[in-house]
């Protein structure tokens, strides 16, 4: 709810309370996007591991505002105004990711070059880990003329080396799958010579070598070498006419995963050839595609699965299923992932979120951002994901159990005046408190139960040994340190030292404050630390 008229609070965030019970903290920020990324940059540097977005796709068709006008198929700026809106965006996303965050972006043909060369220049093009073609309409749409469009895309960029986990392999590639080694890996064998084009030797002769093997001691190992020693079998790529061929991968590549390559006597050609050891991936997993033709990503799916909640189809059209941010989570491999959407839309990303934790066990936390015109934030994405965990009835009137393990914290975004002076600080300081909880991930508060008072002071902690104390600049502000240094010394369990936020200059004056508890703190200045996370923003945008 907004505040009361007669408030003179400023607040960054304006949070509605939700009961709390032991589970994940889910965050949606109703507010531009450009102005919450911005806020995270202070709360969440570094520490994303997911972001999946669904931007507008500037069709031309009313889906993309641009300084507040709807941008039409005939303005000649139609794409560049596209680009500087994204730009600035995926510049704080960068920001946001952790050393092996991957981000995944939906998209479809209309601005797919596009976004392809600006991930590239802002996230770094050697980090493209594939475009996926995401078949979300198999029919193809009939209201194309020659040839019906039949999916989008989904670009995926990664900022480390992430080994993907795969999906479940289903029966149908099981089956081939049928080799069980010694140490119970299931494997299938595939021939390492190449097939189809450039097959031939003098096609890539750097992939022509010889592998040597020697049946009576399992000696096995490729070799530019020809000559072959005494006991054993030279083997060679060879194309079914018996020509010479080559193999599908390098000599080094060969080197270094002989483990993973099996010589073997082929009957029909009476020759030795040699396999490569495909392993199924751990728990039966399968390496992902580029084509995703699944049923579960189909667009249908998404808009059965919003009205099967209660809405009805004008109130958010073309909502993404939930299959499709599924596929995409099942890749990370962190059942805890901290993942970011910054464009929400009707909230199918924590819905996701919330069942895949509730399948498989996992604690994965999500941050939903979007704004709130035709009340899309009220109406649709928080009462989404409220009736998710509260619980609902379907569209077949059959009662449908909510996810009550999670918390879902609802905030609303606000600007506090820019201008350095001791009042904004001030004002800073004190709008900054649930700023501080979403950065630390403490919510459950004590002040009042600890004897302080909020306008002194508050005091949180998060249920599991971790305490924050925020110290607000008042005239008793030296007797409150004394206050709460004694209640700092009287604390046990901490799990890590006590994070300190206070009105200070410097971070030594403030832990000066405390020094009689020094061991057990973490002190942090404000407002200026906010500021300066808001200064390296700026600087990276506003730099051309």
């Amino acid at each position: 709810p907004p505040p009361p008229e007669n408030s003179s609070e400023i607040e960054l965030f304006e949070k509605e309370n939700i009961p709390l019970a032991p589970a994940p903290n889910h965050i949606l920020i109703e507010g531009d996007n450009l102005h919450a990324l911005t806020a995270l940059s202070f709360t969440h540097e570094g520490k994303i591991d997911v972001i999946y977005i669904d931007p507008p796709y500037n069709t031309g068709n009313k889906d993309f505002k641009y300084n507040d006008s709807f941008v039409d198929k005939e303005d000649s700026y139609r794409h560049s105004k596209w680009l500087s809106f994204m730009e600035k965006r995926l510049k704080i996303a960068k920001r946001l990711l952790c050393e092996t965050g991957v981000i995944f972006i939906s998209i479809d043909v209309n601005e797919v070059a596009q976004l392809k060369l600006l991930c590239d220049e802002v996230l770094g093009g050697e980090k493209l880990v594939n475009i996926v073609a995401n078949i979300n309409n198999p029919k193809g749409r009939s209201d194309e003329r020659n040839i019906a469009t039949s999916h989008e895309y989904l670009l995926c960029y990664s900022m480390g080396n992430v080994a993907f986990k795969g999906w479940d392999a289903g029966n149908n590639i099981l089956k081939r799958y049928n080799k069980t080694d010694n140490t119970g890996l299931i494997y299938r064998e595939i021939d390492l010579r190449k097939t189809g084009d450039n097959d031939r030797r003098e096609d890539r002769p750097k992939l022509f070598y010889y592998f040597h093997y020697n049946p009576n001691t399992q000696d096995f190992y490729p070799t530019r070498e020809e000559d072959t020693p005494m006991g054993y079998i030279q083997i060679k790529p060879l194309r079914t006419d018996l020509s010479e061929g080559n193999w599908r991968w390098s000599l080094d590549t060969a080197q270094a995963n002989l483990d993973k390559l099996i010589p073997k006597f082929m009957g029909v050609r009476k020759k030795y050839t040699v396999f490569e050891k495909d392993v199924l991936l751990d728990f039966q997993k399968i390496k992902a595609t580029s084509v995703w033709n699944h049923k579960d990503v189909n667009s249908e799916r998404g808009t059965e699965q919003f009205l099967d909640l209660g809405f009805n189809k004008n109130q958010f059209l073309k909502p993404k299923p939930i299959g499709l941010v599924k596929l995409i989570l099942e890749l990370i491999p962190l059942e805890s992932a901290l993942i970011l959407d910054f464009f929400a839309g009707s909230g199918t990303t924590l819905h996701t979120v919330m069942q895949l934790n509730a399948e498989d066990g996992g604690s994965r936390q999500c941050i939903l951002v979007t704004n709130n015109e035709n009340n899309i934030c009220e109406e649709v994405t928080y009462e989404r994901n409220k009736r998710v965990i509260q619980g609902y009835t379907n569209a077949k009137g059959q009662a449908v159990a909510g996810l009550w393990r999670n918390h879902l914290r609802y905030y609303k975004s606000a600007f506090v005046p820019s201008a350095q002076s001791e009042e904004n600080k001030r004002l800073l300081t004190q709008a900054s408190t649930d700023l501080l909880c979403i950065k630390e991930d403490c919510y459950t508060e004590l002040t009042e139960t600890a004897g302080f008072a909020p306008t002194h002071c508050r005091l949180f902690h998060n249920e599991s040994g971790k305490y924050m104390v925020v110290v607000y600049h008042s005239r008793k502000q030296w007797q409150v340190c004394q206050d709460l240094t004694s209640y700092i010394e009287a604390l046990s369990g901490l799990s890590e030292p006590v994070r300190l936020y206070g009105f200070s200059p410097e971070k030594e004056n403030l832990a000066a404050d405390f020094a009689e508890v020094r061991d057990k703190i973490a002190a942090v200045a404000l407002p200026s630390a906010i500021y300066q996370a808001y200064r390296a923003v700026f600087r990276e945008l506003f730099s051309l």
